[in-house]
């Protein structure tokens, strides 16, 4: 998978997709307290941060910025690769769109979300579910799933780029062995089907639970350090935990 991904690089810059640096990147991962990304791309060799309200749950809190990432925006960097708040964006949230709170939740995720793609930095990549960012401001520019990266989950993934080319796939994982779970919704009163994965983090807390279903799968945040950037550090990379 490695090689196909130095590969796919080669081929972006040979297109004129992406410039040829012989330095690392300064990169901000907005919305990522888990790390996920912010470390692929550190063992890249780039200058990577997290950054969140939440403190975060990665190994390297020197690598993170706890603070609203609106505030952090003009900080000379070259990239952003953010992950915004779903949980007023979704399409399977518009069940809930009648009560006047939530559409106002709405309204300040959409202008967040602008905010983010008006941000004065190069490169920007804005990760988020199917949902109604789609029709309030643009469609997106790729959506991809996790299985098209090596990962047994289906999850439809949309990305709005700025100057970066569309991920191409490393390693796909056939849909037929994709792990889902059927059960029956006493509520609905009617047999359901879900990802497998998704399905696992019902029991947890509702934090939790939103945790665990937004965090990026490691296949997409390879993919992203892989494609995005072309630096390759000459000396021995810093060994990331």
């Amino acid at each position: 998978m490695r090689v196909k991904a130095i590969l796919i690089k080669q081929k972006q810059l040979s297109l004129g997709r992406l410039p040829n640096t012989n330095r690392p990147l300064r990169i901000l991962v907005a919305c990522e307290e888990s790390q996920t990304v912010a470390m692929a791309l550190r063992k890249q060799g780039h200058e990577a941060f997290s950054c969140d309200v939440l403190p975060t749950t990665g190994k390297h809190p020197e690598w993170h910025i706890q603070d609203d990432v609106l505030n952090q925006l003009d900080k000379s960097w070259d990239m952003m690769i953010a992950f915004p708040p779903c949980t007023y964006l979704t399409v399977s949230g518009n069940a809930w769109m009648h009560d006047p709170k939530r559409q106002k939740e709405r309204r300040k995720a959409l202008t967040f979300i602008r905010k983010l793609m008006k941000a004065p930095i190069d490169k920007i990549a804005i990760e988020n579910p199917i949902g109604v960012i789609s029709t309030a401001i643009r469609k997106p520019d790729q959506i991809v799933q996790p299985y098209f990266f090596g990962d047994n989950a289906k999850k439809s993934t949309c990305l709005w780029l700025k100057n970066l080319p569309h991920l191409e796939p490393t390693e796909m994982v056939d849909e037929d062995q994709l792990e889902y779970k059927h059960w029956y919704d006493k509520k609905k009163k009617r047999w359901r089907r879900q990802p497998l994965w998704y399905y696992k983090a019902r029991d947890l807390s509702d934090d939790e639970r939103r945790r665990v279903r937004s965090k990026t799968f490691q296949g997409i945040a390879n993919a992203m350090a892989d494609q995005w950037t072309v630096f390759t550090p000459k000396s021995k990379t810093q060994k990331i935990a």
